[in-house]
C-alpha cells in the first residue's frame, strides 16, 4: 500500500526537527535542556498513517488457532474492535497513538476523523466480543504479552482524560482491560523463566507497560505482583549478552528493554548498581553494536523492517535508563549520544510507502517523542 502522505514532507520535517532539538534529559536546577516535541504538523502525518489502516482489514496476520471448521472467520468477525493494521496488536497501538495525539493536539485537523474511527471500533458490543474471544478454548497465548501490554497502555492513556469521548471509550474497554489483567496474573506465576527474545513475547516489555498502567490507576496489588515477578526474573542478572545484539528481526533490545523495566522497579541507587553489573561494558563504551543504530536493508520485508522499530525502542529505553542514573554517571553521555543517533535514524524512515512498516512504526515514534510531553 502506498502512503497517503508523501515521504518527503515527513522526512524533511523530522530531519529539520532533529537538527534544532535534542532529547529531553532530566536536568538539575542549574542545567538547561531542550526537548524534541511533537509539532502538530508531524502529529498530523503520524495520525494519517494510523487512520489509513485502523479500518483496513487486509492483508492480515491473525495468529488465530482454529478449534474446528466453525472458526474459519474473517479478522473483523473475530476482532470487531481491533481487526485493522495487519494484526491485532498493531491495531491496538494504532488506537493508543490516535488517542495520545488527540490529547496532545485537540485541534489536530484529523481530530474529527480520529473520533469517528475510534467510536466505530471501540463500541461496547465490539469490546465484549473481544473478551469473548479471549475466553474461548485455545486463546491462552494469543498476543501474549505484547498485545496485552499495548491494551493496558491504551487504557492507561484514557484514564484521567477529561474528555467526553475518552471517558466513553475507557468505560467500553474496561472489560477487556480486566481480562488482560487476569491474563497476566494467571500466566506469570506459571512462567518459570522469562522470555528474552527481541520480539513480541518479551517478558520485560510486557511487564513494563503493565506496571505503568498499575501505577497510573493506583492498583497497588497488581503493581506489587508485577514488581515481584520482575525481581524474580531479572534482579540477579549479571553480564547481559549485549554483544549478541541485534538479532535479525528484533524490534526490541532484550538487554535494554530489561534495563528499562528494572529502572521502574528498583530505587535509583539499586538500579545504578544493578545496571553496571548487568551491562558493565557501557562504562568503557564497549557496546558499539548497541549505541549505533541497526542497519535496515529492506523496508519492504515485514521482519527486516522490525529493525527500524528496534532503533526507536532502543532510543526510548536508553532515554529512560539515563534519566534514572545520577547526573555524574559517565554512562549518561554515552546514552545521550546514542539516543539522538537512534532517533534521527529511525524517525527519517517512518513513512516509506511500504505497508510493512507504515502500519506500526508511527506508534513507536509517538511513544518515544511524547515521553516528556
Amino acid at each position: 500500500m502506498q502512503a497517503s502522505i508523501s515521504r518527503k514532507p515527513l522526512v524533511t520535517g523530522l530531519f529539520v526537527f532533529m537538527l534544532i532539538s535534542s532529547i529531553n534529559i532530566k536536568a538539575s536546577q542549574d542545567e538547561t535542556s531542550k526537548s524534541i516535541k511533537l509539532t502538530q504538523e508531524v502529529a498530523s502525518d503520524f495520525a494519517r498513517l494510523a487512520l489509513n489502516c485502523v479500518h483496513k482489514e487486509y492483508p492480515n496476520k491473525t495468529g488465530h488457532v482454529m478449534n474446528d471448521s466453525t472458526e474459519v472467520l474473517s479478522p473483523s468477525e473475530m476482532h470487531p474492535a481491533f481487526y485493522g493494521c495487519f494484526d491485532w496488536h498493531s491495531s491496538v497501538h494504532g488506537h493508543w497513538m490516535l488517542v495520545r495525539l488527540l490529547k496532545l493536539f485537540p485541534n489536530l485537523p484529523e481530530a474529527e476523523e480520529i473520533r469517528n474511527a475510534i467510536n466505530s471500533n471501540l463500541k461496547k458490543e465490539n469490546i465484549l466480543k473481544e473478551v469473548e474471544y479471549y475466553n474461548q478454548e485455545g486463546r491462552k497465548s494469543f498476543e501474549r504479552t505484547y498485545g496485552w501490554a499495548w491494551l493496558l497502555k491504551l487504557s492507561e492513556e484514557l484514564h484521567g482524560w477529561n474528555d467526553k469521548d475518552g471517558k466513553h471509550w475507557l468505560e467500553n474497554i474496561e472489560p477487556l482491560t480486566q481480562r488482560m489483567i487476569k491474563a497476566y496474573t494467571d500466566f506469570l506465576p506459571n512462567q518459570t523463566y522469562p522470555v528474552r527474545t527481541g520480539v513480541h513475547p518479551n517478558t520485560a516489555f510486557g511487564i513494563s507497560f503493565a506496571l505503568d498502567y498499575a501505577r497510573k490507576i493506583n492498583d497497588v496489588s497488581f503493581e506489587d505482583f508485577l514488581i515481584e515477578r520482575s525481581k524474580t526474573y531479572f534482579q540477579n542478572d549479571k553480564d547481559g549478552p549485549a554483544l549478541w545484539e541485534p538479532g535479525g528481526e528484533d524490534f526490541l533490545s532484550p538487554v535494554l528493554i530489561e534495563a528499562d523495566l528494572m529502572r521502574r522497579v528498583l530505587n535509583p541507587d539499586e538500579f545504578a548498581n544493578w545496571f553496571h553489573q548487568f551491562l558493565p561494558g557501557f562504562s568503557n563504551d564497549q557496546y558499539s553494536n548497541l549505541t549505533q543504530p541497526a542497519i535496515v536493508s529492506d523496508r519492504s520485508d515485514p521482519k527486516g523492517v522490525h529493525l527500524d522499530g528496534l532503533n526507536l525502542s532502543r532510543a526510548w529505553c536508553m532515554l529512560g535508563i539515563l534519566n534514572a542514573l545520577s547526573k555524574d554517571d559517565p554512562v549518561r553521555e554515552i546514552l545521550k549520544t546514542a539516543v539522538n543517533i537512534h532517533a534521527t535514524s529511525a524517525l527519517n524512515n517512518i513513512a516509506t510507502g511500504s505497508y510493512e512498516g507504515e502500519h506500526w512504526l508511527a506508534s513507536f515514534a509517538v511513544y518515544l517523542l511524547s515521553l516528556e510531553q
